[in-house]
């Protein structure tokens, strides 16, 4: 029997002091729209940052993303290349059938995982529907669909991004970041 634990699976999974909330109610005029700004890559490169701010640069909204999100957030934001993007195909699919995304907006923190609600016409069995930002972002930033997120989610996606930092940090003072031998296992 092994009684030792196994560090190496702790490499991409942080414990979180703080509950989960439920998904947060809001009225429209509640709501803070936000515009992409950059990227913070963290002392956790597995999970980069897509910084978000209002117009007046008042707020600033971190969002977990993978890296591959993020690496197609940034070839699509480049416009001194010629426009690719792999949303391409679903932009389309979705045009084609008149499926529009009207808005996205942040609603929910569960551990290190944001969500957002995206509302959606063109679809007769719903309206919207809840994902995770980091499977979301950067179709939504290829799309043009508008952000918007309260101030209370905004401060609590702060207090997260803490959060993570921190615990990254962590696990890099123990040696768990460490990159091994390069092969997969």
């Amino acid at each position: 029997m092994k009684d030792t634990l196994d560090l190496n699976s702790f490499k991409s999974q942080i414990i979180f002091a703080q509950q989960s909330q439920e998904e947060e109610t809001f009225h429209q005029e509640d709501l803070v729209q936000l515009f992409p700004y950059g990227l913070s890559v963290t002392t956790d490169v597995a999970r980069p940052f897509l910084l978000l701010k209002d117009e007046a640069h008042q707020y600033t909204l971190p969002v977990a993303v993978s890296p591959i999100d993020a690496g197609v957030a940034l070839s699509q934001s480049n416009k001194s290349i010629l426009q690719s993007s792999p949303h391409k195909f679903t932009a389309m699919l979705m045009e084609s059938m008149g499926i529009e995304i009207k808005q996205a907006v942040f609603v929910e923190i569960k551990g290190s995982h944001q969500y957002l609600r995206l509302y959606i016409s063109g679809l007769a069995k719903t309206n919207s529907m809840k994902l995770r930002a980091d499977e979301a972002m950067s179709l939504c930033l290829y799309l043009g669909v508008p952000l918007f997120a309260t101030k209370n989610f905004i401060g609590r996606s702060r207090v997260m991004s803490a959060e993570v930092e921190s615990g990254a940090q962590k696990l890099q003072n123990f040696g768990l970041m460490d990159k091994g031998s390069g092969y997969l296992n």
